[in-house]
Formats: structure tokens, sequence, C-alpha cells
């Protein structure tokens, strides 16, 4: 009688764990959803970056937590260089990652192509996304034409005037105002400009790779007119541009300013970009370049006051149009673009500049770029970065990519011969915007 009880018993109990087992697997199983971002290591602006992957890594983190049953993937250790190829190829294989970094040199064909997906409707009717939060100029350079948001701006650098503290008090300067003129920096760049050590020869000078293009951005006007979508290299603002280079180059009496003389601290400005005044104004890479005289960065001297404008980058992040995961992939964009954890550590882990305002302009972001910063230096102003931001100019989206450049090629060509030749400056623009309209309808 036991044993029967002691049998029944163990039929029973593994009647219960059978039917245990059958309801749970018959259970709708939670689905889980990947996502694949696209990415290059090291950093999109020519310097040292070492922690790409780890902004990334902390992002996903967030992402996947905030997001039970989801997982999100990339593939690591592609360069910059090769970063456009392997796009490339995963478009040829239908394998495009759901969201991906998207190269300025790509991205106008990205937006003619399909490739990547209008954003407008998901900007429009999701209440949690707001694009003021997010600089103007930022969010303009990933607008394709017609005003249509193909890709939203991850991290954003300006370019400024690297000033050259120490020869500018030797010279008896002072540091120049941000609403300079270009009469101000012509004479500045007068005093400065000098034989030293008395051989016959220039060898002090006021700015090295100072280009017409610098001038333009200030002129109050440009060669490109995106209103109207055309070009106009024999306008009064780049005539005025080219005539203003001249009288800067005609101070060096025909010396060739190198970079080897701004290092050896001889010259006083100098256009960088943010993300090298961070890469050099702080520890390990300061004490490569530059630490032998104290420096500083400041705005473009504008043709009149209140033009001091400069060019503005961004590295642009979107969405495949081919995603099936579309909605997912928006959330995760967001993550990158308006999360504040993952726009501080653009700060943290980067040299660029947070898209965001209030980010750019908080006393965290001024204490992490000090951290690395010898004490006594300033950190610059996050109202003076802010402001370069959100009156800089950007490249045209009326032209591709190789378009433009190939004209701003042709344009340094024909401006260099000007200056070697003595040209007149009025009428060889003129010939040449007629070699560019060619150039142009071919």
């Amino acid at each position: 009688m036991y044993r029967k009880w002691i049998t029944r018993m163990i039929q029973a109990a593994a009647a219960l764990l059978f039917l245990a087992g059958m309801y749970f697997w018959s259970r709708p199983q939670a689905q889980t959803q990947e996502l694949e971002f696209g990415m290059f290591t090291g950093s999109n602006w020519g310097v040292e970056n070492a922690d790409a992957f780890v902004i990334i890594d902390r992002a996903i983190e967030r992402f996947e937590e905030s997001h039970p049953g989801v997982t999100v993937r990339y593939t690591s250790g592609i360069e910059k260089k090769d970063y456009s190829e392997w796009c490339a190829k995963r478009l040829l294989e239908g394998e495009m990652p759901d969201v991906f970094m998207a190269l300025d040199t790509d991205f106008n064909q990205y937006c003619s192509l399909g490739i990547l997906q209008e954003l407008n409707t998901f900007i429009e009717s999701d209440p949690e996304f707001q694009s003021e939060e997010i600089f103007q100029t930022a969010m303009d350079i990933g607008k394709g034409m017609e005003e249509i948001q193909y890709a939203l701006p991850y991290e954003v650098v300006p370019t400024m005037l690297f000033v050259n503290k120490t020869l500018l008090r030797q010279e008896g300067i002072e540091m120049p105002q941000q609403d300079w003129t270009w009469d101000d920096f012509l004479e500045i760049c007068r005093k400065v400009t000098k034989d030293t050590d008395g051989d016959g020869r220039i060898d002090q000078f006021g700015t090295y790779n100072y280009s017409w293009q610098d001038a333009m951005y200030t002129s109050g006007g440009s060669a490109f007119d995106n209103e109207k979508q055309n070009v106009d290299f024999s306008n009064q603002y780049v005539i005025e541009s080219v005539k203003f280079m001249k009288e800067l180059l005609a101070l060096n009496q025909g010396e060739n300013v190198t970079q080897e003389d701004f290092d050896a601290g001889k010259v006083a400005f100098m256009p960088l970009t943010f993300a090298e005044y961070r890469t050099y104004k702080t520890y390990p890479y300061k004490i490569k370049k530059y630490s032998n005289f104290q420096w500083d960065c400041t705005t473009f001297p504008g043709r009149t006051h209140g033009e001091n404008i400069s060019k503005v980058d961004a590295l642009l992040i979107g969405i495949n149009h081919d995603s099936t995961e579309k909605e997912l992939a928006w959330e995760f964009l967001k993550e990158l673009v308006c999360g504040y954890e993952s726009q501080l550590d653009i700060f943290r882990y980067s040299q660029g500049v947070s898209v965001l305002e209030s980010v750019a302009r908080s006393e965290k972001a001024a204490s992490i770029i000090q951290e690395d910063m010898d004490k006594e230096e300033q950190v610059i102003s996050g109202e003076l970065l802010c402001d370069v931001i959100e009156h800089g100019t950007i490249t045209p989206k009326y032209y591709q990519y190789e378009t433009y450049e190939q004209m701003i090629s042709l344009a340094n060509t024909e401006i260099t011969e000007i200056f070697e030749k003595n040209k007149n400056i009025e009428s060889s623009m003129k010939i040449f915007q007629r070699e560019i309209r060619k150039y142009l309808n071919q």
C-alpha cells in the first residue's frame, strides 16, 4: 500500500511538472529586438581619441537598461578612412546598420539616394524631442534640400582663432576683443611682423594658415547664396576678402610662413578647431605642441563689428531608410543626441562640443575641460563657445561634397595665382566666375 502511495505521488508530481512545462513553453515569449549601430573608431576631427567607444558603450548601456529586451551591437575597429567603404559594402549587401554615423563627404549623396530616413515626421510627432534645445546651426548641418532633416548632429566643432598671448604681450599688445574687426587684425599683424635678429629677413609674423575663406566668412556675405542656391566668386564680399588677404600677405615681404614658425612661437594668429584646442590645451598632448608660450582662442575678426563668424562642422547620425526598427532606431538616436549624460560624455571622452546648448554652457562642462589643464589656464567660456556656434556658417548643401571641394580647390589655385602674379583682383575673379559656370554646366 505504501509503495503504491509513493508511486502515485511521484506520478502526480511528474504530471504537474509536465503541465507546468507545457504552460511555460506555450506562453508568448518576450521578443528580443536588436539594433545595429554603424560607427568608426577614433576622432572625426583629426586629433587623437582613444575613448570613442567609451561614449557609445555608456549610451548603449543606458538605452538597453531603459528598453528591456533590446540589444544594440556595433562593429568595432573601423577607422574613419575606411568607414565610407565599409558603409558602401554594407549597402550593396543590403545590411546597412539601423542607425549610423554619416560623414560629411557622404551625407549629400546619402540624401539624394534615399539611404537616410527623413526625420521631420519623427521630430514633429515626438513631444519629447525639443529641437530648440539643439544649436540651430548644428541642426542645419543635418538638413538636405528643401529643409528636410535627414540626420541629427551628435557633436559639433567650431573653428576659432588661435592667439599667441606671449607674443602679443612681448609686443605690448592686448588680447583682442571678441567683436574686433579686420582693421584691428591688420594693425596687430603689422605691429608684430618684423625682423627680430637683424639679418634683413622677416622672421616674426602675424598669421599662419589664415585664408581668404576665413575672411569671406566674416565679410558679411559669401560666394555661396543659400537662398538662391547658386555661387558667385565675383561678388563684393569675395572681392573684399581676397583684397584683405593680399594686404595681410604683403606684410611678410615674400617670406613663407610655416607650421614650424608657429610652433616656435614666432606667429601671432592661426585658425584651429575647438577639437585641436581641447587636445593641445590638456595633458598628455599639451607637452607635444605649443608648450613654449601661452596661448588662447578667440573669435575671427569681422569686416565690421559683429561679423565675427567662423566655420562650424558637426558629426551627424541618421537612420537607415530601410531599417525594420525605425521607431526603436529613433529612440536610440535621441539617447545619443538628446541624452544629458551622452552629451556630457562628449566633453568627458571626446574633443567636440555638445550639441545641446544647456550642456555646452554648463559649469559641469567647463569643469570637465579644466580637469586636464594647468590651474592657471583659463577655460574658454561657455558663452563665447556657444556664441561662435550659434552664429557660425556651414558648408552649403545644394552641391555634392566633391563638387563643392572642387570649386574651393579651383578658387584656391586662382587666388594664389592672383597674388603671385599681382593680377587685378576684380577682373580675375570675374573671369574665374565664368569658368566656374562652365564647370557646373558640364
